[in-house]
């Protein structure tokens, strides 16, 4: 990385781009390899435009993120590292609501949160921001902790743990093990834990980090603790006034408060700030049409916040994708959430997705959206309440029109 280091120090800021249609003068060009383009082609193209700095061969994305770690050790700002199985871009959302009430403020956009994503958000971030918040996605076991020798974060929060990506993790104990991994450079790197004091998961992964660092575990009749104290929290409710829909947003609420009172953002300041957060991105969207209420939560999907969701939702009318990425635990699953929608005894049920096929569900099950939005078209609903979930690759979204 001191390779970088003559070439970023004084810079305020940087102009990096993958796309060689978006070169300008004084930019940065990486020329990425993938499935069905070669940013190698377009290297002389870029340098025409006007490319201050290019990137390319083989290994452009491993060059690009070392240029990544440079420029955040060279900012040398704060910042606060967040993953989890749910809720982690709403708590990020959040608490950069929380926090930009005080600190000149950057943080991941989107979902830009894996190995591209990641480089991309610290590679944003200018010599005029203070702080900045990184979300930090995985599917596979070594996901977090490459992320995290990446952003070098100071301070970390886990949102929680559950069912997701385990076709790629293998089980809900390799989940574990990878979110841990934030734990693991946190408390190697004496950086600092927000954690839920309620959830027995984070409490045992974040015990096993402990011991993993070589930190003093001490345990009494009533609890055990870590050398290292982490700044604990607890879900609490729902507080009143907010645009987020779900009891389950609790605990990403009472994180963002933990988060903003640890760095000087006065509870009510923090209240006020997520109660003018009105979410976006099909997530908890609260929608009313000419014809019903809509609960638009169709952004991603798993076996835990379809089961948080669906106990959270007061309406009448589910229709819920599939959840993808669960492999040999796909039918299980997918059974286990046509049970709960038996005993709830819901007046209406649509299901998306071949997976809920091979279930007893005694409902409709669409093989894909458009055969949904053909059903609606001859079958309109009126009058209800409608939960939309399922994973990103369902595309519930396109259902929204026709409700």
């Amino acid at each position: 990385m001191r390779k970088y280091e003559n070439y970023l120090r004084g810079k305020d800021s940087l102009n990096v781009t993958t796309d060689s249609r978006k070169v300008v003068p004084g930019c940065i060009f990486v020329a990425l390899k993938g499935e069905h383009f070669d940013g190698n082609d377009f290297v002389e193209q870029a340098r025409q435009a006007g490319a201050e700095y290019i990137i390319s061969g083989e290994n452009a994305l491993a060059e690009l993120q070392d240029l990544a770690r440079a420029w955040r050790r060279e900012l040398g700002l704060p910042v606060l590292g967040i993953t989890g199985t749910n809720g982690k871009t709403t708590t990020k959302e959040l608490c950069a609501a929380v926090l930009s009430t005080r600190y000149n403020l950057y943080y991941t956009q989107g979902n830009l949160n894996n190995q591209l994503g990641v480089p991309l958000t610290l590679l944003s971030i200018t010599r005029a921001h203070e702080m900045a918040i990184v979300e930090m996605g995985a599917s596979h076991p070594g996901d977090i902790k490459e992320l995290v020798e990446i952003a070098e974060p100071d301070y970390g929060l886990i949102t929680n743990v559950g069912k997701a990506h385990l076709q790629g993790f293998g089980s809900f104990e390799g989940v574990m093990r990878t979110k841990a991994e934030l734990y693991d450079f946190l408390l190697a790197h004496n950086g600092t834990v927000f954690r839920n004091a309620d959830n027995p998961y984070l409490e045992k992964m974040y015990l096993s980090a402990c011991k993993a660092s070589g930190l003093s575990v001490e345990r009494s009749v009533s609890e055990t603790v870590c050398q290292a104290k982490p700044v604990l929290y607890h879900t609490g409710s729902m507080p009143e006034g907010t645009h987020l829909v779900g009891g389950y947003n609790a605990e990403n609420i009472s994180a963002a408060i933990a988060v903003g009172g640890y760095f000087g953002v006065s509870e009510e300041d923090a209240l006020a700030a997520i109660r003018a957060y009105i979410p976006s991105n099909n997530r908890s969207q609260l929608m009313q049409t000419e014809r019903n209420t809509l609960v638009v939560d169709a952004y991603n999907a798993n076996p835990t916040s379809m089961t948080a969701a669906i106990n959270a939702f007061k309406g009448d009318c589910f229709i819920l994708g599939a959840m993808r990425e669960l492999g040999e635990y796909s039918h299980t699953e997918h059974q286990n959430i046509v049970n709960m929608l038996l005993e709830r005894k819901a007046d209406k049920v649509l299901l998306v997705g071949n997976e809920y096929k091979d279930t007893t569900a005694p409902y409709p099950v669409f093989e894909n959206v458009e055969a949904l939005c053909e059903y609606l078209q001859r079958e309109p609903l009126s009058g209800y309440t409608v939960l939309l979930k399922g994973s990103r690759s369902n595309q519930l979204e396109k259902a929204i029109p026709f409700l």
